[in-house]
């Protein structure tokens, strides 16, 4: 009923090492396989939104119809598939009363039982070649399989679309779902793979519909149970953070990507950074430092590309340029970094930030896995939200007398609380919430621009312009800053007394 395994994209000059890898020795042998697909959906990609992806795939010479669907975690969907008697080489019939019974096949019939009797259609295609053996481990048994070809779609212009496959899955035949990362984390990484959440189906619906790019996943609300352990509750908050991460993650990783997926990254980032602290004590997994330090390390990581976006859409940005014109009619942008940022997508494919994705997935396997325990999150939450509360709302009261990097350790307390309640909605009463919440959103804003300004003021470069040009911008900045940190200091006054 469910497939576990995990998907890696394989550099061209990984190719041949990864082909002698999988290939192995004699016992047992490797078998080379040819697999021809045919995608559907509705026009609309109502089977994609809801998650769910069905083909005809000929293996062989067999057909066999698969539907499969979205998993939380990552590595774990749900599959069914019916081999058909059809030897032919012709596309079958597609029927998808064959998957009735099943959890996704009740869902695909829900589904189309609103819409017309022809509305499947075939939106694309693939022709892959897929070398495979089985791999024996101290956890189970996995299936390593080595997927060259292409996904094949009708381009707008009348013309057939391809795009290069070359991918290894790593897929669990029997044992724990480690078996599976721990194969990834000894092999994968050596061998200079990344992890692609996205699936075949995902990336020929984007060829088909013309899209370079997935959408850019935000933060899932957690839903926490009032008798919740803390194994229990940090699961839930960690895989929350997982489903935010690794879609972004992986449309970095390839290379093309927008600003909001650097900015939902680093978010999701820093949710995880905050769930780490929040159950820091409460449960081992929160314990090990290797997840907090890899996770804090990619953060900063991208923190400079992330830095550039901030500086080009904050709102004081065109105005600056506006005045800057106003002198010298020809200028461009008067501060730009020094040191340009390392491109996200080497970072994410490199070796940290692959482990920080698998240890991740590692640790949220492992809670799930977990005994239950006696002991409840409820009454430990309270006691942290309370102390992180008070804490920062003494910071918010001694405002005036902070300097900059205490400024911005109170924007981080201020976040890493809002994040924590977030976590912990479904443990209080609305009331209780609200006190430790007030006056958060505004003072996280209001600190971030002057963040912002801050940020700028420390670039040490300019535009090219000359030297007067670049200290008038230095100036205005500079006013600018000093005029929101005077508009804080009665905004934290007010912050402190809500508490």
């Amino acid at each position: 009923m469910n497939e576990i395994e995990l998907k890696f994209q394989v550099p061209a000059v990984r190719r041949e090492a990864l082909r002698r890898w999988v290939a192995g020795g004699a016992n047992p042998p490797a078998r080379r396989q040819r697999l021809q697909a045919a995608y559907f959906d509705t026009p609309a990609r109502d089977l994609a939104r809801a998650g769910l992806a069905l083909r005809l795939r000929r293996e062989g010479p067999r057909w066999v119809q698969t539907l499969k669907g979205a998993g939380a975690d990552g590595m774990t969907r749900l599959e069914h598939n019916v081999a058909l008697s059809d030897r032919s080489a012709a596309l079958p019939a597609l029927e998808a009363a064959r998957h009735a019974g099943h959890p996704a096949g009740e869902r695909l019939l829900a589904l189309l039982a609103g819409l017309p009797a022809d509305a499947l259609v075939c939106l694309f295609r693939t022709d892959i070649w897929r070398l495979k053996r089985p791999l024996r481990t101290r956890r189970g048994v996995v299936e390593l399989a080595f997927d060259e070809g292409f996904l094949i779609a009708d381009g707008a212009a009348g013309g057939p679309q391809r795009l290069p496959v070359c991918e290894l899955e790593i897929e669990l035949l029997s044992g724990a779902p480690q078996a599976v990362l721990e194969v990834a984390q000894r092999h994968a990484l050596r061998l200079g793979l990344w992890l692609d959440q996205r699936t075949k189906a995902q990336r020929g619906d984007m060829l088909a519909r013309a899209e370079a790019m997935a959408p850019p996943v935000g933060a899932r609300p957690v839903q926490l149970q009032r008798g919740s352990t803390p194994a229990q509750g940090l699961h839930a908050v960690l895989l929350a953070c997982l489903q935010q991460i690794l879609p972004n993650a992986s449309q970095l990783a390839d290379g093309l990507f927008a600003p909001e997926h650097l900015h939902q990254l680093r978010v999701g980032l820093r949710r995880l950074r905050s769930a780490l602290a929040l159950f820091k004590g409460l449960d081992a997994a929160a314990d090990d430092e290797t997840l907090a330090e890899l996770s804090a390390a990619l953060f900063r990581g991208l923190g400079a590309a992330r830095d550039g976006d901030v500086q080009r859409d904050s709102p004081w940005s065109a105005e600056l340029a506006a005045a800057l014109r106003a002198h010298w009619p020809e200028a461009a942008p008067a501060l730009a970094s020094s040191a340009p940022a390392e491109s996200p997508a080497l970072l994410l494919r490199g070796r940290s930030g692959q482990m920080l994705l698998l240890t991740l997935m590692s640790r949220i396997a492992e809670l799930a896995a977990a005994p239950e325990a006696e002991a409840k999150l409820r009454p430990a939450l309270r006691r942290r939200l309370q102390s992180w509360s008070e804490v920062l709302r003494a910071d918010a009261k001694r405002f005036a007398a902070l300097d900059e990097s205490q400024r911005h350790r109170l924007r981080k307390r201020i976040k890493r609380l809002r994040y924590a309640l977030e976590f912990s909605a479904g443990l209080f009463e609305p009331g209780e919430l609200k006190r430790w919440s007030r006056g958060l959103a505004a003072a996280q804003q209001a600190l971030g621009e002057l963040n912002d300004l801050a940020l700028a003021l420390r670039q040490d470069g300019g535009d090219g312009g000359g030297e007067a040009r670049h200290f008038f911008a230095l100036g205005w900045l500079q006013a600018l800053h000093d005029q929101r940190l005077r508009e804080l200091v009665p905004l934290m006054r007010k912050l402190a007394k809500q508490g």
